[in-house]
């Protein structure tokens, strides 16, 4: 059974940090391009960050570049994601994904798999 799990959300002060590990089950991600999405109340899916499955090339969305950083350990199956100067606008549920030989630019509905997400809180 293929399972994305995310872990590493919680409750953190504007300025604070956060590490978000997406572990992968049943199946290898080494071939898959990994991203992370966010979803807040009232808002749509948005992008945030992926990285590829080649050369670990990555991406990030304008709102959270020079902030987070994405990268992955193929040998532990994982993903994470290093948020760093948080702010109450990044509050939102985070959603890891996997996108089979995919590309870091594919849009969401191009990923195969979805995690059931964490929540990120970032108080003022």
């Amino acid at each position: 059974q293929v399972q994305l799990v995310e872990s590493g959300g919680g409750l953190v002060r504007a300025g604070g940090s956060l590490k978000l590990s997406c572990q992968a089950s049943g199946y290898t991600i080494r071939n898959y391009a990994m991203g992370w999405f966010r979803e807040a109340p009232d808002k749509a899916r948005e992008f945030v960050a992926a990285i590829s499955w080649t050369d670990d090339l990555t991406d990030y969305g304008d709102s959270v570049k020079g902030r987070f950083t994405c990268s992955r350990d193929n040998a532990k199956n994982t993903v994470y994601l290093r948020m760093t100067s948080l702010k109450p606008e990044d509050s939102a549920v985070y959603y890891c994904a996997a996108n089979l030989y995919g590309n870091i630019r594919d849009p969401p509905s191009w990923y195969d798999y979805w995690g059931q997400g964490t929540q990120v809180t970032v108080s003022s």
